[in-house]
């Protein structure tokens, strides 16, 4: 099977690589890809060279970014794409649990097809009678749910989402399933609309949204604010909107320095807890039980149960050759764009 994979080769310019058509090993799978999620959070600070791996160098043994001359990630850039589910059309032998036909989630990046272990396929198999789109939020999805575990929410717990694109729109789903009353908040009104029609309990503009969630909560503020932008706004009114001793989980991939918060005011006088959440790792407390496979299964499992409704925030899709004009559109802010999906002909 010959094909290719989208890649980066400069700043906001994406090119075709072809794949070598080579043979399967004992063992192997060959994925043909279905659909290919397009994050509009990390995936954009690649596109734009704006994500701090392609200007330094990150230290995994001291976890610091150090400055470099040869930078974590360099041109041409191969790794976009985290959010992919497909058919699987040859085996390498004969494999058990696996066959042809079966579909798979993963990350394997944009690109037609993938060579994969049969462990990695098995761990990844779709349920049964699963529309295969929903393995495109198996990774998003994984981030959602961790930063619900991190917010530590219990039930009858006022949770504010700040920010609803499709990890917020996510996090507000997994916080009502928690058991919270969620208020939801975006500067944009059809986001706000789309949190409502899947399950928000309210939902609020940006502006002046701390006093607002002051006033639905009687004074008190939320008992949990989840901030999924990465806007620095968006994070200082989170921290001004949540009650006294109460957590701050900081979501959002926040780029550069960060201007306008103010940590003399409420973070300071009302003891404010402030927690990242990141997918790198779980909640320390946790880690005995969850993992970032099981997170994985957890968003796939929890869609097809009914409990997480997901299909509704794919807005614009495009085949995959039409990848390079998608990824322009989402870098323009286009209205009403929230999870963007790549199509592939068979």
């Amino acid at each position: 099977m010959t094909g290719s994979a989208l890649i980066l080769t400069a700043p906001r310019t994406l090119a075709f690589d072809p794949i070598p058509d080579a043979p399967l090993a004992a063992g192997e799978v060959r994925i043909r890809t279905l659909f290919s999620g397009i994050s509009a959070g990390t995936e954009l600070t690649q596109y734009r060279a704006t994500s701090p791996f392609m200007s330094r160098r990150w230290d995994e043994t001291r976890r610091l970014f150090a400055p470099a001359d040869a930078p974590s990630w360099d041109w041409p850039v191969r790794n976009l794409g985290y959010e992919e589910v497909g058919e699987i059309v040859e085996l390498g032998g004969a494999i058990d649990g696996l066959s042809v036909g079966q579909h798979v989630y993963g990350t394997w990046n944009h690109r037609t097809h993938h060579v994969a272990t049969a462990d990695y396929a098995r761990e990844r198999l779709m349920p049964a009678g699963a529309d295969p789109r929903t393995g495109i939020f198996s990774h998003i999805g994984a981030v959602a749910l961790n930063g619900v575990h991190d917010a530590q929410i219990r039930i009858g717990d006022i949770v504010a989402v700040f920010g609803l694109g499709v990890p917020g729109q996510i996090v507000a789903q997994a916080a009502r399933a928690s058991g919270a009353r969620v208020i939801a908040v975006d500067p944009d009104a059809g986001r706000r609309a789309v949190a409502q029609q899947l399950g928000a309990h309210e939902a609020i503009p940006a502006e002046g949204a701390a006093e607002a969630i002051k006033t639905l909560t009687g004074g008190r503020g939320a008992d949990v604010c989840i901030e999924v932008s990465g806007a620095a706004p968006a994070l200082s009114e989170a921290i001004r909107a949540v009650a006294y001793s109460a957590r701050v989980v900081a979501m959002g991939f926040f780029q550069g320095e960060i201007a306008g918060l103010r940590l003399g005011e409420e973070f300071h006088h009302n003891r404010v807890q402030l927690i990242c959440s990141q997918i790198s790792g779980v909640a320390p407390e946790a880690s005995y039980r969850w993992t970032k496979p099981r997170l994985w299964r957890a968003a796939i499992e929890l869609q097809q149960a009914g409990t997480l409704n997901l299909l509704p925030l794919i807005s614009h899709r495009a085949p995959f050759a039409e990848a390079p004009a998608l990824f322009a559109r989402l870098d323009a802010g286009e209205p009403g764009l929230l999870q963007a999906m790549l199509e592939f002909d068979a």
